[in-house]
């Protein structure tokens, strides 16, 4: 789905549709059948109006899955390693939240430590409902997730207009440029949404983030005091953001 549409759906069974897979993050015909309780006619019509809207696409495996327009895989190569930046599938659920778990061990990125458990809890990657919209890209060497980009926005009205996101890439995997292409890559697709303004927190511990982020060109735009307590020592947080042309 190109941009952030309004979600209206023109009958009752097709918002259901919707909703079920939104929220499961993936699933097949026969389940919407099983669980829906739909006519099978009904239901196969349903879902080519769906797919047609761009709402819902199949994957290799024939489940559907809510689509957002992510663009294309892009594929680089640094002085050491050979990598792809693309948008993540259901299927990398779990290698995303293995790398965020893998970057986030220290204790310096509370924020994407909480996204890590938010996905793996509802088993469902990508979001984009009445209430939030939810996008990952993923930086990949071979089949492996090596590093990954979040852009979590609200839907509400008074808050549509900004962003949160979260940027990381595993240890063995640091200084190729992976962060910076995916941190790009993020806020591309975020500039394309509509949203003005990213933001993101780290603890204030977390010197590195934080001289990443301001090589990029991000702002530190407040400080709350010991807003973290890590490994009983409190901690302040860094409020950063970025505003996109």
């Amino acid at each position: 789905m190109s941009g952030r549409e309004s979600l209206r759906f023109g009958h009752e069974d097709r918002r259901r549709i919707y909703q079920y897979v939104e929220r499961r993050g993936s699933a097949t015909l026969g389940e919407l059948e099983r669980e829906l309780r739909i006519d099978p006619g009904g239901l196969r019509h349903h879902v080519a109006i769906l797919k047609r809207d761009g709402r819902i696409e199949a994957d290799e495996s024939g489940s559907y899955r809510v689509s957002l327009d992510g663009g294309e895989r892009e594929e680089h190569r640094s002085e050491d390693v050979e990598f792809a930046i693309r948008p993540a599938r259901q299927e990398d659920l779990a290698g995303i939240v293995g790398a965020i778990r893998q970057v986030a061990e220290a204790g310096t990125y509370i924020v994407a430590e909480t996204v890590a458990d938010e996905i793996d809890h509802q088993d469902a990657l990508l979001r984009h409902n009445e209430i939030e919209s939810r996008m990952f890209f993923v930086a990949t060497v071979g089949e492996e997730v090596v590093g990954w980009v979040h852009i979590h926005g609200s839907e509400l009205e008074k808050l549509s207009h900004t962003a949160e996101l979260t940027v990381g890439v595993i240890d063995e995997y640091r200084g190729d440029g992976i962060g910076s292409h995916l941190l790009n890559r993020g806020l591309e697709w975020a500039g394309s949404q509509g949203y003005e303004r990213v933001y993101q927190s780290v603890p204030a511990t977390n010197e590195e983030a934080i001289a990443f982020l301001e090589e990029q060109g991000w702002e530190t735009e407040a400080v709350r005091e010991d807003h973290y307590k890590i490994n009983g020592h409190y901690a302040d947080e860094v409020m950063m953001a970025i505003r996109l042309p």
